[in-house]
């Protein structure tokens, strides 16, 4: 099977599942207990995914053998830089190298742009997502922010388009 990766709106059909199905992750894993449907649509309302298209951002969703099965956001902060968010895989398709596809269309994405620099956020229980981030180029950096779940800082620099 392959990995196709293509920018999406954040509310098609498959996008809001894939949203769902992250925030039910993260959500599940930070309380270690699953999640309701009540808590997860209150996680997404007014999540700001709406920024998530262009000239604010974009949105990208991944599909393994022709189904979606990963996304992520980037969300232009201005100056050069964007925030990488949303990064998720269905767990039954990890491991397959979906995740640095991912980044990578982020990351083209975001030169296309003007973006010089990606930076994010993330937990210390998100363990899969730290290792990708690090294993893709991402350097663990000062906190810049302090927003609540936000636990380590990664930032890469984007060079020129090859």
């Amino acid at each position: 099977m392959t990995w196709t990766v293509t920018p999406e709106r954040f509310d098609s059909p498959d996008a809001a599942l894939l949203r769902r199905d992250y925030y039910d992750e993260v959500a599940s894993r930070y309380w270690e207990r699953p999640a309701t449907p009540d808590e997860i649509d209150e996680g997404l309302t007014d999540d700001g995914a709406e920024l998530l298209v262009p000239p604010t951002g974009e949105f990208v969703v991944g599909r393994f053998g022709g189904r979606a099965a990963a996304c992520a956001g980037l969300l232009v902060k201005g100056d050069g830089v964007a925030e990488l968010t949303r990064v998720f895989v269905r767990p039954q398709a990890r491991g397959t190298g979906g995740g640095g596809l991912l980044l990578a269309a982020v990351e083209s994405r975001a030169r296309a742009l003007g973006i010089r620099q990606i930076r994010l956020d993330t937990r210390n229980d998100l363990v899969e997502a730290r290792g990708l981030y690090a294993k893709h180029g991402y350097l663990e950096v000062p906190a810049f922010h302090h927003r609540q779940y936000a636990e380590h800082w990664f930032a890469k620099e984007l060079g020129a388009t090859v």
